[in-house]
């Protein structure tokens, strides 16, 4: 068995003059969830998809379970669950037919009823895929990926469009492949997914990789302040009084990147006294996931 499940050195892939992944390089271990995240169009589903051979690269190397994806694809295919972002189901086939279908394809499958049972998939199991909800077909999607017993598991949005109820479920079964030694792969746009799964973390930038670590490793800092004032501040006026850089993270929302030491937190609020903004909440905690990645990856809309 390879040293690391996922191994990819200095990916580049173009499409015509776009170079959507530009040396990528990372890998992701045995018994791990490794997240891979970036915003829209840094590369990441095009990266998952060389992994499994729908795209060939043009520059670097890429294995998974040690093997070529293209070279030695029916074997990986065998070894390997793979949700992709649109399913890849045929929508005019019941669902239940679907994971029977595709349970039938391997030698040691798990039990169907058990996916079943865990993603309760038994009230639209005799539904066609083109009728299903997003978060019915993303359970379906998950249920299909799982069924082939993978070393290696590829989640791309694993619980997009599903409600909180469902989510949870989605976690536990990721925690679960995770302690079972398998691999997984997770790519997400949703922060705290991340947060709660990931034992390692890759930020992905216009196809690069930026920053890596564990949840703890990248957001390790000194603190930060979060306050409420409902009717604004003076960013200018009120970063020169407190000596802290500070960014409005919604209406009335703002975020200063500083301990809460009582000193600090007496000169935030002389500071919005001096103002005359009403200031209706404080919290003092540590930086988030979130507040990593759109430090690194900017808070513009892609």
């Amino acid at each position: 068995m390879p040293e690391a499940a996922v191994d990819i050195r200095d990916l580049v892939k173009r499409y015509g003059a776009t170079l959507a992944v530009d040396g990528l390089t990372f890998d992701a271990a045995f018994g791990q969830v490794t997240a891979v995240l970036g915003p829209n169009g840094a590369g990441k589903t095009t990266t998952l998809e060389s992994l499994v051979g729908l795209r060939r690269p043009d520059g670097g190397t890429v294995r998974a379970l040690g093997l070529d994806p293209h070279r030695d694809a029916a074997t990986l295919r065998a070894r390997t669950g793979v949700m992709l972002q649109d399913g890849g189901l045929p929508l005019g086939a019941r669902a239940g037919s679907v994971l029977r279908h595709v349970a039938s394809l391997y030698a040691t499958p798990r039990p169907v009823d058990d996916l079943v049972e865990r993603l309760t998939l038994a009230p639209f199991l005799r539904t066609p895929v083109r009728h299903l909800s997003g978060g019915q077909r993303q359970r379906l999607a998950l249920a299909v990926a799982l069924v082939g017993r993978p070393e290696l598991v590829l989640l791309d949005e694993p619980s997009a469009g599903m409600d909180p109820q469902s989510r949870r479920v989605v976690w536990d079964f990721v925690a679960e492949l995770r302690d079972d030694g398998v691999a997984v792969l997770l790519t997400t746009h949703l922060m705290d997914e991340a947060e709660a799964l990931a034992d390692a973390v890759v930020v992905v930038d216009h196809g690069t990789v930026i920053a890596r670590g564990t949840v703890g490793e990248l957001t390790r800092s000194t603190g930060l302040v979060r306050l409420t004032v409902p009717d604004g501040l003076d960013l200018a006026a009120f970063g020169a009084a407190t000596g802290a850089p500070v960014r409005e993270a919604g209406p009335g929302q703002y975020v200063v990147d500083t301990p809460g030491t009582p000193e600090t937190l007496a000169a935030l609020t002389a500071a919005c006294a001096a103002q005359g903004a009403q200031l209706t909440s404080l919290d003092v905690g540590r930086r988030t996931l979130e507040d990593v990645f759109l430090d690194l990856t900017g808070r513009e809309l892609r």
